[in-house]
């Protein structure tokens, strides 16, 4: 791991512990985040992108085996469905636990993504906490694909800006989404 690498990680660690905001890159597009179990901070993103609060958020988790702390029941064929998509998966669980009650969906799911980016897998595994995800938009605006196509607005409202990947163009294609029922069954959303 190159020393820029984990400078970034320690100072988002920094500002996440304490409840802050960070504006950072994903395996998809850039994110707004924040540690998913404290509601104060999961509301201060909902402010940021003018977002209705009944409209969920992503949750990234750096390994499966952690769903488990975070979901009632992980349907055996997750594993298989994470192992066997290359493409970042999100997946809607039922019986959404331990995190913040604003991050969970009226129905009581949750979305989460195992991520596969280093960033995002060795600050996870830091911060031993799940991650909010949400593109860095307005609600209702186009996603920016570059980090200098995030709205000046978001970025000042954020608590820490990675400084990492900022030229990189992110792939146009969000996650691909499949919600699981209490049953087991489940549903391709987006794909």
């Amino acid at each position: 791991m190159s020393a820029k690498l984990t400078e970034e990680i320690l100072k988002a660690h920094e500002v996440l512990k304490k409840g802050g905001i960070i504006l950072y890159p994903t395996d998809t597009v850039w994110g707004i985040g924040c540690d998913a179990t404290k509601s104060k901070a999961v509301e201060r993103i909902f402010q940021i992108k003018k977002r209705l609060e009944n409209k969920s958020m992503i949750v990234l988790l750096d390994q499966f085996e952690k769903l488990y702390q975070y979901v009632d029941d992980v349907p055996e064929i997750a594993l298989d469905l994470n192992q066997s998509i290359s493409t970042p998966l999100t997946i809607v669980y039922p019986k959404a636990k331990n995190v913040a009650k604003n991050i969970i969906s009226e129905d009581g799911s949750i979305a989460i993504r195992i991520v596969k980016d280093e960033f995002c897998q060795k600050l996870i595994s830091l911060l031993n906490k799940p991650l909010v995800s949400t593109s860095a938009n307005i609600s209702g605006e186009p996603t920016p694909l570059i980090f200098n196509k995030i709205s000046p607005d978001i970025i000042k409202q954020v608590d820490h800006v990675v400084n990492l990947n900022k030229a990189r163009i992110n792939q146009i294609k969000a996650s691909t989404v499949i919600k699981f029922n209490e049953k087991g069954e489940y549903e391709i959303v987006r794909s």
